[in-house]
């Protein structure tokens, strides 16, 4: 039997009602069979980045998993695609995100998976819930890099 995996996973949202979006796909994460949420972040507002649109409403969950990472990340994407995620270009505005940042101390580098996710040092978005929930994983340089991107706690 597989011993549960410690994860972290990024949620976004920007079209619709975002919050919402964000608030039910926390919930959703956590019905995953073979999953547990443990902790989740505060919600936070962002611009977007590399892209026009909307403010993105942003958080993070730690979870417990006794599925693979492959297994996981296919779990997450039913979950968007079940809110609507449409995928028309790179940075398009979007209905939900749910990103995997990071799996145990795994690193994962495919074709359809990396971990740990190749953005996450660049994103306010994700350091500043993910130092929320879980401040060893982030550290103080890696949040005075991305002290110039504004977001604000909703």
């Amino acid at each position: 039997m597989r011993a549960d995996v410690t994860a972290f996973v990024a949620l976004g949202a920007n079209l619709g009602d975002p919050q919402t979006a964000v608030i039910d796909a926390m919930e959703r994460v956590g019905t995953i069979k073979g999953v547990r949420l443990v902790r989740q972040s505060a919600l936070y507002r962002t611009a977007p980045i590399d892209c026009n649109g909307p403010d993105y409403i942003n958080a993070v969950v730690e979870i417990e998993t006794a599925l693979t990472a492959p297994a996981l990340l296919s779990a997450l994407q039913r979950i968007e695609h079940e809110a609507g995620r449409m995928r028309p270009y790179r940075n398009a505005p979007r209905s939900l995100d749910l990103d995997l940042l990071l799996y145990g101390d795994a690193r994962i580098s495919s074709e359809a998976l990396t971990v740990p996710h190749p953005r996450m040092l660049k994103r306010a978005f994700v350091l500043v819930p993910l130092a929320e929930i879980a401040p060893q994983r982030v550290t103080t340089a890696q949040l005075a890099a991305v002290r110039d991107q504004l977001i604000e706690a909703v």
